[in-house]
């Protein structure tokens, strides 16, 4: 069989077809060519050997697996694994699949592993089973103490022993250890703040005393914290923190020269901490560093340091620059960026020549890619659920974790809707690392040469040598480096530093802010009625059938030509290659105008309006996502601290008809999106006004005749578009469709309604006047232009006029909300229906007139069913 064959529908049968048909398809996957004969072997025979190779092991307390080579040896290149697909699916469609396809929950369940309840009766059983209780273990250090030292107790953990107040006050601890240096009391049922205060301030030489989890902490505030810390002058760490008294004690504790075998120093006098080289301060609450036992004179040979989760807001950056700068053995660091140390990783480096590490990534890597956010010891972003939390539920959470995704392509479109797969479970045991030893693509095998017989797997493949054991890691944002945001992206699956985004976003929101645009004045028509010389019909070339079919006025003529015509109204964009091929000059009027994208794509739209107004009450928060990733981290962080809606909807940048469009509230998910194409995300509008508990949106026209000065007409003609079910934030009716959006002119219900109708219910369901929204309405899309007109004056042009759908909606307090400004848009209804203006006299518009009232006002100058702006 030839490869023309094959390409033409016939079963592939050779290697030579199998390239013939997957040619791109290979070059876009990324496999060595070395390794295609080798994939064709597999496809062809469906081989799934990756059991011979790998294998899955739990981890993260069974929260996750991971892949494993149980091979001698894997070369770089040396093979190739077919991995499938456990479960494929368009995002509208996922919850309905995990209802009702049989057996599919329980698996992406199982795979994803949020098949566990937590089993608390265990762990009390456990708990109760060989504890011993408080008396015993007193009587236990007791004699510990006379068999191995001096015979006194100075280090008692009493934990998760299930003393109450009574109980504790009646073992009198204080007379029988009076020399008790560290006090452990985690895990117990101590409420009363006073009694607790009394007993634990006996200890005059206490160091350390851990309270963590009992029930007093809940109910404390920082007065009997204040109380302990003044009656035991000595304590250096109180609830795993270090108070301001913190020292030598402190510091040797956490470099495990002092503990429960060790209590005090056996050497004191003899610098106890000159052979520490590694000291965790971790999350200490420490606010000033600068302490006489923290010092290279105690800790010469210190070379790890890590002062990650602490304030410390008492000393300069300078003075702490200065500090370790004196550690000279000091080369590996660990420290929040932004933190307490600037905002740069560079600038750290750079003040610290003998660092080697900066949080435990190479310095000469940092210096070299000039990284200013550096946080590589990011902690997991496991799932999490309830035990009363349906399997369903946990899935769609949890999935963002795992899923990957591809576009479909024919001959003849690239399919608009992604399709989204969870790898089986193997692949899915990939977890990520930023040095990966493999590389997964997906890749469509089409057996029979068309798209109708493609069937969809994944390929993997060994980028280094790996050995038995080796952990196998894929890079999760593979070609995706720091001018794509990858540090922020990879907040989908880690837990980045929440400080740094929450800065980016008061930055940016101070920034828009400041901004205040005045408005500009409506001036008189400065444009003139356009005529030809000799008096005869204004020619019109358009591609639109509503306009061949509904311009009756005689002043305007339709013709063929593009280059016969006075005026070119197209729904194609028009550039300057265009304008030569078809013979476009700059004599014909053309219904755009330059730089129009300004308002019409949507990320280009929120930038003009953040620009030159900031963020006025019509516009939700927006991010377009490309740009200001960060920005909407920090934005979601504190709502999420706050207890605000996190409800969010993102949307492509230049798609309509709500395509690739989703409402979600998971971080994850909203970072993830981002791969299916450039996205804004906007704040969701979570409570709007309804119409009989439906949510619904306005089309209003807005006809622009000039951007210099500017002058706008709004239609009298607007029209109503409403969901076909109740609205709901019930979270299932995020995959509802018809819920949560109007837009139902392909392939669903329509459910539109008379104007006037609409405007005479709602004033009677809401108790309002439409005359006060519109106004609001009116004003909002007269700002929208001004911020156009202001921002860039290029705009302007005198043989411009345009057209432009304003799509908005109304918030519960029936304030307007801008959605989008859409170019030549959609008038089939304008033209189809006779309605009543609801402004203007309530005069009828005809339907058939609505051209011949457009063209009217752009370019005779006639004000007939329009109002200026």
């Amino acid at each position: 069989m030839s490869a023309t064959n094959a390409s033409n529908g016939s079963r592939i049968e050779t290697y030579e077809d199998f390239v013939k048909v997957h040619d791109l398809l290979l070059a876009a996957s990324g496999l060595p060519q070395s390794l295609h004969f080798k994939l064709f072997q597999k496809l062809a025979s469906e081989t799934f050997d990756g059991g011979a190779h790998f294998e899955i092991e739990p981890c993260e307390e069974g929260r996750q697996r991971r892949l494993l080579l149980t091979s001698e040896t894997m070369a770089k290149d040396s093979n190739v694994f077919l991995i499938d697909h456990a479960w494929t699916f368009r995002l509208p469609d996922d919850y309905k699949q995990l209802q009702e396809v049989p057996g599919l929950v329980q698996r992406m369940a199982a795979l994803m592993c949020v098949d566990v309840e937590d089993d608390g009766g265990s762990e009390q059983a456990a708990e109760s089973g060989g504890k011993m209780t408080a008396e015993e273990v007193l009587e236990s250090e007791i004699r510990n103490a006379k068999e191995t030292g001096d015979g006194f107790v100075r280090w008692l953990e009493l934990e998760e022993l299930g003393l109450d107040d009574a109980t504790f006050l009646s073992l009198n601890l204080s007379t029988k250890f009076p020399d008790l240096l560290a006090l452990s009391l985690c895990g117990n049922k101590l409420e009363n703040q006073e009694k607790l205060v009394e007993e634990v301030t006996k200890f005059k030489n206490l160091k350390a005393l851990w309270l963590n989890n009992n029930p007093v902490l809940e109910k404390s505030d920082c007065g009997m914290e204040d109380a302990i810390l003044q009656g035991c002058p000595k304590l250096e760490i109180y609830n795993s923190r270090f108070t301001h008294n913190f020292g030598e004690w402190a510091l040797g504790f956490c470099a495990d020269v002092y503990g429960k075998d060790n209590p005090a120093s056996s050497h004191q006098g003899n610098l106890p901490l000159q052979s520490v080289t590694s000291l965790d301060h971790s999350n200490r609450g420490i606010h000033n560093l600068i302490n006489k036992a923290f010092s290279p004179f105690e800790m010469p040979n210190l070379s790890y340091l890590n002062i990650r989760g602490n304030p410390i807001e008492e000393n300069s950056v300078s003075d702490l620059f200065g500090l370790l700068k004196a550690f000279y053995c000091l080369q590996s660091l660990e420290v929040d960026i932004p933190g307490p140390l600037g905002d740069s990783a560079v600038e750290i480096l750079e003040s610290l020549p003998t660092l080697s590490s900066l949080n435990g990534v190479d310095a000469s890597k940092i210096l070299e890619s000039e990284n200013h956010i550096v946080d590589s010891m990011l902690q997991l972003r496991l799932p999490e659920w309830t035990a009363e939390e349906p399997l369903a539920d946990r899935v769609l959470n949890a999935m963002w974790l795992y899923l990957m995704n591809y576009r479909l392509a024919d001959e003849e479109k690239l399919d608009e809707n992604p399709v989204w797969y969870v790898m089986d479970e193997l692949g899915s045991a990939l977890r990520h690392s930023d040095e990966p030893n493999f590389r997964v693509a997906p890749f469509l095998f089409m057996p029979e040469g068309k798209l109708a017989s493609a069937v969809s797997f994944s390929i993997l493949w060994p980028t280094q040598n790996v050995k038995r054991g080796d952990e196998c890691t894929r890079d999760y944002l593979f070609g995706i480096g720091e001018d794509k945001q990858r540090s922020a992206r990879l907040t989908a699956w880690f837990y980045t530093p929440q400080k740094y985004f929450i800065q980016e976003y008061e930055k940016h929101l101070k920034k828009l802010q400041s901004k205040c645009l005045p408005s500009l004045s409506v001036k008189s028509s400065a444009t003139t009625v356009v005529h030809r010389s000799d008096g005869s019909a204004l020619r019109v070339y358009t591609d639109i059938p509503q306009i061949e079919e509904f311009l009756t006025r005689p002043e305007f003529v339709i013709t063929n030509e593009p280059k016969d015509a006075d005026i070119i109204w197209t729904s194609l964009q028009i550039d300057e290659e265009v304008k030569k091929a078809v013979g476009i000059t700059d004599q014909q009027y053309i219904n755009q105008f330059p730089f129009e994208a300004c308002l019409v794509m949507k990320h280009h739209l929120a930038d003009t309006i953040q620009k030159a107004q900031g963020s006025p009450g019509w516009l939700q928060p927006t991010y377009n996502l490309e740009t200001h990733l960060s920005q909407l981290i920090g934005d979601y962080c504190l709502r999420k601290r706050d207890g605000l809606n996190n409800l969010w909807i993102l949307k492509p940048w230049n798609m309509a008809r709500t395509i690739d469009t989703t409402v979600i509230d998971n971080l994850s998910a909203i970072i993830r999106l981002m791969e299916t194409g450039p996205k804004i995300c906007q704040k969701y509008i979570e409570h709007p006004a309804l119409f009989q508990g439906k949510k619904f949106d306005l089309r209003y026209i807005v006809l622009v005749r000039s951007i210099n000065p500017l002058e706008i007409f709004l239609a009298d003609v607007f029209w109503v578009r409403l969901a076909n079910n109740l609205y709901s934030l019930e979270k299932h009716s995020l995959f509802e469709y018809e819920t949560h959006f109007t837009v139902m002119n392909y392939g669903r219900r329509l459910n539109h309604m008379n104007t006037p109708e609409f405007v005479r219910e709602f004033e009677k369901e809401h108790q309002v006047k439409w005359l006060d929204i519109h106004q609001r309405v009116k004003s909002m899309i007269r700002s929208v232009f001004e911020s156009a007109a202001s921002l860039h004056p290029e705009m302007h042009d005198p043989k411009s006029r345009a057209m432009y759908g304003v799509d908005l909606m109304l918030d519960a307090s029936f304030q307007p909300k801008l959605l989008e400004v859409t170019y030549c848009p959609d008038c089939m209804r304008a033209c189809k229906y006779d309605t009543k203006a609801i402004c203007g006299g309530g005069e009828t518009v005809r339907g058939p007139d609505f051209f011949n009232f457009v063209f009217g006002c752009l370019f005779l100058n006639e004000t007939i069913h329009v109002c200026q702006l």
